[in-house]
């Protein structure tokens, strides 16, 4: 009888399991597919609720479909638990001797003291419980260990594999995914550009030569085979990746020759161009950079009719703009400039919502955050800094970064050989749900976890697989597996594929 009892009791434990896996993954089917229906970003208090805490409430939903005669539990876990194991209700008064009431009378007292011993588990189980939802990570995944008897952590990512794409052989500047994923485009010093794809296999779709020298560079979004380059000379040329041919070549100004960023609109009908004087050594890019910021432009071209619609105001004065991002539907544009001022423009109106001195020095590289209610940004001074653009110039987290985060890059040889490189690419760039980021370092790419207190960014994972400094990042997301990009001074590019561990 006692066997027949155990099997039976582990057959409705793993009755139970099975309920309980079942509506996890339904949860997360409506999640994800609701996640991919909604374009406009979550708020962040939306972007950092508990989400076990929200499963909860679904479970016990259906538990309750599920057991709808039983008492309703103490706690989360006790839901995970068969009703047979669960804490004793008052039993009413015996109304007959039969022999099974009898039996189970006689087992009663072992029964309560495993659990009583199982509860006092589960309450310590609750406190371990509360002291990690207490941490301001998201991204924090619980798992119920029945081996083990508790929660066990696990990171938020695992490293698949690295790969590296090596045909460059100078020093890159740019590295950059294309909206759709499939696509790489690369740029070194000698303006040699590459583009690349990843899946199923590395292979090279064309590469680009340029007699003059190349800044910049930035993928369309519509049609995403577009490729933007910038170059030293005051132009932009249209390059279609897949007829691999030049469509257009736009003069922007002789003046300004210097094109040093550029950001296509997420509609694809209009780009957005940064352009520079020459520096006062009468070179396309010095080194260092001067302590007086040059003039420079910030113009708005249509890409269908390939003229300049205008020219954006810079206040206090005309300076050189390092940096452009969008949001998500080009309503707005975030800009970091020479001066330090990170300026926020209004693309209904095509004029300057706000602006404000952000950094010491140069601001290098720019991002919106994943609820676009703030910004990031990394400046000259080796701070990366979270800003409020509901409240001008209100710092919401700020940390200093490693110098080989933020440059210069100096990349040393024999007989004293240095050279030296001033940040150009993206210094930085987040996962699909904007709660990692990834930077540069000098053997490879680094990833923190965006902790909205103090320190701002936790280290998580170092991805390697560098020689020489890192100088520029990229961040492709698709469904689970998330592919890191990092280059790096030797010509070298690591893919780094990783699985992100989902709640």
């Amino acid at each position: 009888d006692s066997e027949v009892q155990r099997m039976t009791s582990l057959a409705e434990e793993n009755e139970q399991l099975r309920q309980v896996l079942f509506a996890l993954q339904t949860e997360s089917r409506d999640q994800k597919d609701g996640d991919e229906a909604v374009q406009h970003k979550l708020p962040l208090y939306v972007q950092n609720m508990d989400r076990l805490g929200d499963t909860e409430l679904d479970l016990v939903s259906s538990q309750r479909v599920v057991s709808a005669a039983t008492a309703p539990s103490r706690n989360f876990f006790s839901t995970l638990l068969p009703q047979a194991k669960r804490a004793p209700m008052k039993a009413p008064p015996p109304t007959s001797g039969s022999p099974n009431q009898a039996a189970l009378g006689r087992k009663e007292l072992p029964a309560n003291q495993v659990t009583n011993s199982r509860h006092r588990r589960i309450q310590e189980h609750e406190k371990e419980r509360k002291e990690l939802f207490s941490r301001p990570s998201p991204q924090v995944r619980l798992t119920w260990s029945a081996e083990d008897g508790g929660l066990q952590v696990e990171q938020p990512f695992i490293k698949l594999s690295q790969e590296e794409y090596g045909e460059h052989h100078s020093s890159i500047m740019h590295c950059r995914v294309d909206s759709s994923g499939r696509r790489v485009a690369s740029l070194d010093v000698d303006g040699v550009i590459k583009v690349w794809s990843f899946n199923p296999m590395m292979q090279t779709k064309a590469t680009i030569m340029s007699k003059s020298p190349l800044l910049s560079l930035e993928w369309a979004t519509k049609p995403d085979r577009l490729l933007l380059l910038g170059s030293g000379v005051g132009t932009v040329r249209l390059y279609d990746t897949e007829a691999k041919k030049n469509l257009y070549e736009m003069n922007i100004d002789e003046t300004h020759p210097r094109i040093l960023s550029l950001a296509c609109s997420p509609s694809g009908s209009s780009f957005v161009c940064s352009a520079a004087a020459l520096s006062r050594s009468g070179s396309v890019d010095s080194v260092p950079r001067l302590p007086i910021p040059v003039s420079g432009q910030l113009l708005l071209w249509d890409t269908k009719t390939v003229k300049q619609q205008l020219q954006f105001s810079l206040e206090p004065e005309p300076v050189a703009i390092n940096c452009t991002a969008f949001n998500h539907n080009g309503n707005l544009l975030v800009t970091g400039a020479a001066d330090g001022v990170i300026r926020l423009f209004d693309m209904q109106r095509y004029e300057s919502a706000m602006s404000w001195r952000a950094h010491d020095g140069e601001v290098y590289s720019v991002e919106f955050s994943y609820d676009e209610n703030t910004v990031f940004s990394v400046g000259e001074d080796r701070k990366f800094i979270q800003w409020n653009i509901h409240r001008c110039g209100v710092k919401q987290s700020e940390q200093v970064l490693p110098q080989d985060a933020t440059g210069p890059f100096v990349l040393s040889g024999y007989s004293g050989y240095k050279q030296v490189q001033v940040p150009r690419g993206r210094l930085f760039a987040f996962d699909s749900e904007g709660q990692h980021v990834l930077t540069c370092s000098s053997s490879g790419g680094l990833i923190y976890r965006l902790t909205n207190g103090e320190p701002a960014l936790d280290r998580v994972l170092s991805l390697g697989g560098h020689k020489a400094p890192v100088v520029t990042v990229d961040w492709c997301s698709a469904v689970d597996c998330g592919t890191c990009l990092t280059a790096s001074m030797d010509g070298k590019i690591k893919l780094s594929t990783l699985l992100a561990q989902k709640s």
